[in-house]
């Protein structure tokens, strides 16, 4: 008995350190981990699984990644058509989402752009893990600074659908900068979506071209209207004779921003000799000699090149969100969010998921917060 309690305080005192050392591994791995939003495997929307919350470790970054701490994300048509053709490898979870605002936290070795504290909006990668985490990794060279006067959420709706719209606009269409008057009409099919919101309020601020939208109901048309176009057409309807009836200028440049297979014989009517013809989605039909006769061009839009291919300009979508940012700082462009849908869960995600395959969204769906 004496010998156990001569080492009685030096058990005391092992059992103490067995106790830190377990809560200071607690505290490492909560600090390591990270909440996210993923699937497994490709699933209807409506199924139990099709996106599900879960933790990982959180990431570090590479030499030219900045690490976000997300505040707020928004959803997009390549989510949901992503989520539906890309399965991830078996027993691993792919985590969506493009847009997002938030806070860097940590920087990688070669990095120049930004630093911890700064507050950032960009779109991301399709070839990395997405934004629907509380900490994302992404190249500094596609991140711009988040505006001041706008919230994480208005911010983060912007990202994916300016950069697509304003390359679109000037880098596929050559639309000139300058408010000098264009003798053509821009016509944007479509354009109630997250893309035309954002395009027609550059068409209409930055260049002198007559903004014509589609949009088949009475509050999407009114959106239109609201956002700067000059006029709207229903694309429900025979687009041809609205069109003639508005006595506009030629319609010599074309977005054909959703259901192009259904439109593009039409289109091809409508445009104008030597036109230009620009679209961003994936028509299961689409046959381009229906615009040779006019000598029209065809043009694709994927904002996903630069970083997909490590283009020797991909930082012009740095210098492209920084001018974004900065008009709507000075009030030339404003956000396109329309609905936020709370905190970003699986939850959440699944709603706004099916919102956007409805085909009956406006403007941009937002989540915000953990």
């Amino acid at each position: 008995m004496g010998t156990i309690y001569h080492f009685r305080p030096y058990l005391q005192s092992g059992l103490w350190c067995v106790i830190y050392l377990s809560a200071a591994l607690n505290r490492q791995a909560e600090e390591l981990a990270m909440k996210a939003v993923g699937y497994s495997q490709s699933l209807p929307i409506d199924a139990a699984d099709a996106l599900v919350d879960f933790e990982t470790q959180k990431p570090e970054p590479g030499p030219r990644d900045i690490r976000v701490a997300v505040k707020a994300v928004s959803v997009n048509p390549v989510d949901t058509k992503v989520r539906k053709r890309a399965a991830p490898p078996a027993g691993e979870h792919k985590i969506l989402g493009y847009d997002a605002a938030g806070i860097v936290d940590a920087v990688g070795k070669d990095v120049s752009l930004f630093k911890p504290g700064d507050e950032v909006f960009y779109a991301g990668s399709i070839l990395r893990q997405g934004t629907n985490a509380e900490y994302h990794l992404v190249d500094e060279r596609i991140v711009g600074r988040k505006p001041k006067t706008l919230s994480f959420a208005q911010a983060a709706a912007l990202p994916l659908t300016s950069i697509t719209a304003w390359e679109l606009l000037f880098d596929r269409l050559g639309a000139v900068p300058g408010k000098s008057l264009d003798p053509r009409t821009l016509l944007i099919v479509g354009a109630a979506g997250g893309v035309g919101s954002i395009l027609i309020q550059l068409a209409r601020r930055l260049t002198g071209l007559t903004v014509v939208a589609t949009a088949s109901r009475p509050e999407t048309q009114a959106w239109c209207r609201d956002l700067g176009a000059h006029a709207v057409v229903d694309h429900a309807q025979p687009m041809q004779h609205q069109i003639e009836a508005l006595k506009l200028p030629p319609v010599g440049l074309i977005a054909s921003l959703t259901m192009t297979d259904q439109h593009y014989k039409a289109l091809a009517d409508i445009i104008a000799p030597q036109g230009r013809f620009g679209l961003i989605d994936d028509p299961p039909e689409f046959n381009i000699a229906a615009f040779k006769g006019k000598a029209a061009s065809i043009h694709w839009e994927s904002m996903f090149t630069r970083s997909s291919f490590q283009t020797a300009d991909m930082i012009a979508q740095n210098h492209l969100l920084n001018d974004v940012s900065d008009l709507i700082d000075k009030g030339v462009l404003r956000t396109t969010l329309d609905q936020t849908y709370g905190t970003i869960n699986a939850a959440n995600l699944k709603r706004a998921h099916a919102q956007i395959e409805s085909a009956t969204s406006r403007g941009k769906i937002v989540l915000e917060g953990w």
